[in-house]
């Protein structure tokens, strides 16, 4: 199954380890275009002075792990298409572009379903995305889920929980359901 990860799912940084976790482990096909990686740099500004340095590494690791995830299409593409906020039009263009299945976002509002509908896409928030993972897969999710807890312990010297750090990273039903996992 091919997957647009529009820069909403991508910018945070569990979320984005969660997603590209679970694509491995599922055997997903994450897409994204060249304008969505430089939009999450340009977001990383946010965080401070080395922000987009860092954004700009991890970009250039996420290249080189999915090197045949980068989409792009001609210009005639992306005018044809309506959406609320013009400004996320490219991402709809890179999903068709793609042949995405599923339009990956947390901005239901700006990705009406009909239009999707109309592409031959539909959309899913990461968490609902995630859990089905997790039903499927829930040894290797878990797996996933553990190393980004420990990563994140590792980097900020806080002891997360994993329902802790999975809730901040707006994925609140994956983080119920591995809390609550037997192991």
């Amino acid at each position: 199954m091919k997957l647009l990860l529009d820069t909403c799912v991508i910018y945070p940084t569990v979320m984005r380890q969660m997603l590209l976790g679970a694509s491995r482990v599922t055997g997903w096909t994450p897409l994204w275009s060249e304008r969505i990686l430089e939009e999450w740099a340009r977001a990383a500004r946010k965080i401070g002075p080395t922000g987009e340095m860092q954004a700009r590494a991890e970009i250039a690791l996420v290249r080189a792990t999915w090197p045949k995830s980068e989409i792009s299409w001609v210009p005639s593409l992306e005018t044809r298409l309506w959406l609320p906020d013009v400004n996320d039009r490219h991402i709809l263009a890179a999903a068709i572009a793609g042949s995405a299945d599923l339009l990956i976002t947390s901005n239901a509002r700006d990705f009406p379903r009909a239009t999707l509908f109309e592409e031959g896409l539909d959309r899913l928030d990461p968490d609902a995305l995630l859990l089905k993972a997790y039903n499927s897969y829930p040894d290797q999710v878990s797996s996933v889920g553990n190393d980004i807890l420990f990563e994140a312990r590792r980097l900020s010297g806080k002891d997360w929980e994993i329902r802790d750090l999975f809730k901040k990273a707006r994925l609140p039903r994956l983080a119920k359901v591995m809390a609550t996992a037997p192991g």
